[in-house]
Order: C-alpha cells, then sequence, then structure tokens
C-alpha cells in the first residue's frame, strides 16, 4: 500500500501541471499566426509544394516563438494578471504552474523556434530574432508608452506577414503591409478600450498604461483606423499593381466582406462588451467566422482563377 501511494502522488500532480502548461502556451491564439500563410495566398503558390512546405515550417516556427513569449509576457504580468477579472485565471496567475516550470518551458521552446527557423531560412530566423527581441521588450518596459505599446503589437503582424513572405520568397506588397498594421491597430486599440472599461477604476492597477486612455480617446483613434483601413484595402484591389499582378481587377468585389467584418466587430466592441481576446470574439461569433471564410475563399478563387484556366 505505502508503495502504490508513492507511485500514484507524482501522477497526480504531473497530470494538472502540464494541463495548465498547455493552456498557458495559448494554442487558440494561433491563430494570429495565419498571417504568416497570407503571402502564401497572394503569392498564388497553393499549388506549389516548394512554397507550401516552408509557409507550415514558418508558421510553426511563429506559433512556438509566440508561445514562449506568452509564457514570459504572463511571468512578467502575473501581478497585474491578479487584478483582472479573467486574467487572474491565467496558470500562472493564478499558481497552477510554477515560475520556475514556466521560466525552463519558455527557454526550451524558443531555443527549438529559432532554432528550426534558421534551418529554414537565415532572413526568416533573423525576422523571428527580431519579433521576439520586439515583444521582449514590449513585456519588459514598452508597454507603458501610450500609443506605442498598441503600434509595437501592429508591428508584430507586420513582420508575420514579411517572415511568410521570407520563407516563400515572394516580395510582400506595401498594400499587404500596409493593411496588416492597420487592422492590427484597429483591433489593438478595440481592446485597449474594453480593457479600460471592464476594469473601470481599477484599470490602470491591472495596465497602468491604461491611465493615459479614455473611451473617447479610443473610439476617436478607431474611427481614423477603421476607415484608413477600408480605404487602404479598397485601394490596394484596384491598384495597378495588384490587376497587373493577378490579372483581374474583381479583388474589389471582396470589399464588402472587409466592411462587413469590421463593422461587426466594432457592434461586438461597442454593444456586447466584448473586445477582450480577438481571438476570443473570433472563434464564438459565427457570423464573423463565416465572413472570414467567405472572404477567404474568395480571394482565393479570384487570385486562383486565372491559374485554372
Amino acid at each position: 500500500m505505502p508503495q502504490e501511494s508513492v507511485q500514484t502522488l507524482p501522477a497526480a500532480g504531473l497530470i494538472p501541471s502540464f494541463t495548465a502548461l498547455i493552456e498557458a502556451l495559448r494554442p487558440k491564439q494561433w491563430v494570429k499566426n495565419v498571417f504568416v500563410l497570407a503571402p502564401l495566398v497572394f503569392a498564388q503558390g497553393l499549388s506549389d509544394p516548394a512554397k507550401i512546405r516552408p509557409a507550415i515550417f514558418a508558421f510553426i516556427c511563429f506559433c512556438m516563438a509566440a508561445s514562449g513569449l506568452y509564457l514570459i509576457n504572463d511571468l512578467v504580468d502575473r501581478k497585474e494578471d491578479q487584478q483582472h477579472p479573467k486574467k487572474r485565471n491565467r496558470p500562472i496567475a493564478s499558481g497552477r504552474l510554477s515560475v520556475g516550470t514556466a521560466v525552463v518551458a519558455a527557454v526550451v521552446i524558443l531555443t527549438v523556434a529559432f532554432s528550426l527557423a534558421f534551418t529554414l531560412d537565415i532572413g526568416f530566423g533573423l525576422l523571428l530574432c527580431l519579433y521576439v527581441a520586439i515583444n521582449f521588450f514590449y513585456s519588459s518596459s514598452l508597454k507603458h508608452v501610450v500609443v506605442l505599446d498598441v503600434m509595437l503589437i501592429a508591428i508584430g503582424f507586420v513582420l508575420r506577414v514579411v517572415a511568410g513572405s521570407v520563407a516563400v520568397h515572394v516580395a510582400p506588397s506595401h498594400w499587404i503591409l500596409l493593411c496588416t498594421f492597420l487592422l492590427a491597430l484597429f483591433l489593438g486599440f478595440t481592446k485597449r478600450r474594453h480593457e479600460l472599461t471592464i476594469m473601470l477604476e481599477n484599470s490602470s492597477n491591472h495596465r497602468p498604461v491604461l491611465a493615459h486612455y479614455s473611451p473617447k480617446l479610443l473610439d476617436q483613434m478607431n474611427t481614423v483606423v477603421l476607415g484608413a483601413t477600408v480605404l487602404c484595402y479598397a485601394l490596394y484591389t484596384v491598384s495597378t499593381e495588384t490587376i497587373a499582378k493577378f490579372h483581374t481587377d474583381h479583388l474589389i468585389y471582396t470589399l464588402p466582406f472587409v466592411i462587413y467584418g469590421l463593422f461587426r466587430y466594432l457592434y461586438l466592441t461597442h454593444q456586447c462588451e466584448e473586445g477582450g481576446s480577438p481571438t476570443d470574439v473570433l472563434y464564438k461569433d459565427r457570423p464573423l467566422i463565416l465572413c472570414l471564410v467567405l472572404w477567404a475563399l474568395a480571394c482565393v478563387l479570384i487570385i486562383n482563377f486565372n491559374q485554372l484556366h
């Protein structure tokens, strides 16, 4: 009997710890890294195995790097997260995952990610290093600088697109980079607004930079960014560069999906008090999911139509 208890106790403690680690890696957030795959689609590489393999490889590298960064971020923010009604339940903030385990896991995951990235392409590896460095400085200090905090998040999405382009050896369109940056700004400012309204007077204790924001200011910022995003995407679809590349001007017909998606997200933020996590909104709002699927399908069909004929 004593021997049986000695054998079962470690297992009982190991399983919850492993479960907490997987949760801390935030696999649901990996959907953000589909931006790495965007160059594959817009370079008409979906039928080219020589481009598909490195694109998937790049996606995996960014997923691993992102998970390592989530661990670091949660370690740095564990005290602030304990003040948040939802984030207090995160594995590290709640104590379900020890600091030591999180540190070791972050180091191992990031080391493997870097190794795989440089194996794929030196340029891609350097971009992944830059992405991690920016996020590290963001977590340690720059997240407290008003406006710059959201801009750095947006730059992270742009780096995903650039890295994906390097992985499949295509030049990224300036329009796509600009649209990505503006869209990420919109999502970032929306998230700040949600944090500000849900935390009320306790918001600056959770995230000190929120003391420099107000709902009115963030609404004004989002009005500018939202309009710029729609205009930029519309100009991209009818630009001479785009038409010459894809031999069609039909991408303009995907604009209604973009407008609906942005306005739907704005509705969810203002009327349904969503917006704390863009990925959570995406996973549970069926109209938004359907809109994104239809937009992606329309883009793939329009871009690759001439190749099929």
